[in-house]
């Protein structure tokens, strides 16, 4: 009886392990946001530039509110989750949400 629980407690670690490295969160900074062009809704539409690691994604954020709060907010971190075509990331009420990616290019190497 106790081999059986160490053999589940192994496999429950092991799923937990390898669950965690499926979905790896990475630090992404703000660095604009430019009003979507093309926008046939009501909703405020917004391309929002962010960087994570060495890539820069467009994604296209809709303000669901129409608080415009967006607009202010380069500069700032958070965590991402980057996806094939979305980055899925938490807001303040711990909400998941995900957004799609418009486009992706490399970022400019910083001179040292």
């Amino acid at each position: 009886m106790l081999k059986v629980i160490g053999v589940i407690c192994i496999c429950l670690a092991s799923v937990a392990l390898f669950g965690e490295a499926a979905s790896k969160y990475e630090v992404a900074t703000i660095t604009d946001v430019q009003i979507h062009s093309g926008n046939g809704s009501d909703v405020a539409s917004y391309d929002v530039s962010v960087k994570v690691g060495d890539t820069i994604y467009v994604l296209l954020y809709k303000d669901p509110l129409g608080m415009s709060v967006v607009k202010y907010e380069a500069g700032r971190e958070g965590l991402v989750l980057v996806g094939k075509d979305s980055i899925r990331y938490n807001d303040l009420l711990g909400e998941s949400h995900e957004l799609p990616i418009l486009s992706r290019r490399p970022a400019a190497k910083q001179p040292k």
